[in-house]
């Protein structure tokens, strides 16, 4: 393996490690996430009582999609990676990966993998425990083989986006000293428009066709509608263009935060 890539790898492997520390902790999020599977299905339940379909889609369908949800939540979501590279750029931390030939950005990308990792698996265990109870509420698409093929790089992709947003606002720690407002201000837009209060489907198809073209459609959503069939198969092309154009968008805007926060991380400390 070339040494460019070598001291990634052994960013990946801190990051197992420091974060199979803290195991437990992800086993019991990962359970107590199932009584959040509870409340999803009393509510939508009730929603469907009386009628067969809301938005084209019936009751397990729907259901499905929140069940998928679930596990991508811990597989491909950044939960504290903004607060955690604020920290470093506070406490002066992030000075050793300007004396070394470290891409910043790589680094807590491999650190962010290593953790999402562990926090999927573990995740992964008790609902694998419960969907026996589940299956017969639950409504796969029947070419689910398919989809899972063009979900993964949607799930990707999906990761590469919910990780370099968090990166942005970690970064904004350069210009300001506490970017809590900013992370909860765009947490309550993500759950908003990122489908994980409601399918994005369900809203008027006006709004729904502008959600397309922003990015956090495309950070929960796009995938767990594509594994659960809530999109036509002929659209997922479409949808992964857009997807890495807004990988792309949002890398450019983070390698010219990172730019104009050093110069200005450099006057501070000079």
């Amino acid at each position: 393996m070339p040494a460019s890539l070598a001291k990634y790898r052994a960013a990946f492997n801190v990051g197992l490690q420091s974060n199979l520390v803290y195991r437990w902790n992800f086993a019991v999020r990962g359970l107590f996430s199932l009584f959040h599977l509870v409340v999803v299905f009393t509510l939508w339940g009730a929603a469907f009582a009386g009628q067969e379909s809301i938005g084209g889609f019936d009751v397990r369908q729907t259901l499905t999609y929140f069940v998928v949800l679930l596990p991508l939540n811990f597989l491909i979501s950044a939960m504290s990676e903004d607060y955690q590279i604020s920290e470093e750029i506070r406490n002066g931390m992030i000075n050793q990966f300007l004396l070394k030939p470290i891409n910043y950005y790589a680094y807590r990308f491999s650190v962010f993998v290593a953790a999402r990792l562990v926090s999927g698996v573990l995740a992964i265990i008790p609902l694998l425990c419960v969907l026996p109870f589940l299956w017969d509420r639950l409504a796969l698409p029947p070419d689910w083989t398919v989809r899972l093929a063009v979900g993964v790089p949607a799930m990707l992709l999906s990761a590469v986006i919910q990780f370099t947003i968090a990166y942005c606002f970690g970064l904004l720690a350069f210009w300001f000293l506490e970017i809590q407002s900013f992370v909860i201000l765009s947490m309550a837009v993500e759950v908003l428009l990122g489908g994980q209060m409601f399918p994005l489907d369900l809203m008027p198809a006006w709004l729904y066709q502008i959600s397309q073209y922003l990015p956090y459609y495309y950070m929960m959503y796009f995938p767990a509608a594509i594994l659960t069939g809530r999109i036509d198969l002929a659209a997922v092309g479409q949808g992964l263009a857009l997807q890495t154009a807004w990988v792309v968008i949002l890398l450019v805007v983070g390698r010219a935060l990172w730019a104009r926060g050093l110069r200005k991380h450099t006057a501070v400390g000079g």
